[in-house]
């Protein structure tokens, strides 16, 4: 399998450009429009536009970070808090939170983020009989 590498647009690979591209920051400074349910000094919570299961959430430090900026920061603990709180609220049965890091994880937006998935049975995270 041959990741995007060259084939994705300038804008993805020069990090001088990409935050006014970033579709996350433009929620952030208030120039798209998002369902918010949580905004905080340093973390946003919103709707995620997929409705792949009912409860959809990103839970989104305001500042740009890669995946691996935010997981190697002290910001972490504060966004995963926060992130744990919402899918108490809005996921009073269970909630899972996810980070997928990189293409081969399904990574789609460079803006770090914690998803926060729930509002029916969830069933298995991987199915190993894929694998082995």
């Amino acid at each position: 399998m041959r990741s995007p590498g060259a084939a994705w647009p300038a804008w993805k690979v020069l990090p001088i450009t990409f935050e006014r591209y970033c579709i996350f920051c433009r929620i952030i400074a208030g120039e798209a429009p998002a369902d918010v349910l949580h905004d905080s000094e340093r973390v946003i919570v919103f709707r995620n536009q997929l409705r792949w299961v009912p409860v959809m959430l990103l839970a989104v430090p305001k500042e740009h970070l890669t995946q691996a900026q935010l997981w190697e920061s002290d910001l972490l603990a504060e966004v995963g808090r926060v992130a744990s709180e919402v899918g108490r609220e809005h996921c009073p049965n269970g909630y899972r939170l996810v980070s997928n890091a990189g293409w081969e994880a399904k990574q789609s937006q460079e803006h770090a983020h914690i998803h926060v998935l729930g509002g029916t049975f969830l069933g298995d995270y991987v199915n190993p009989g894929n694998w082995w």
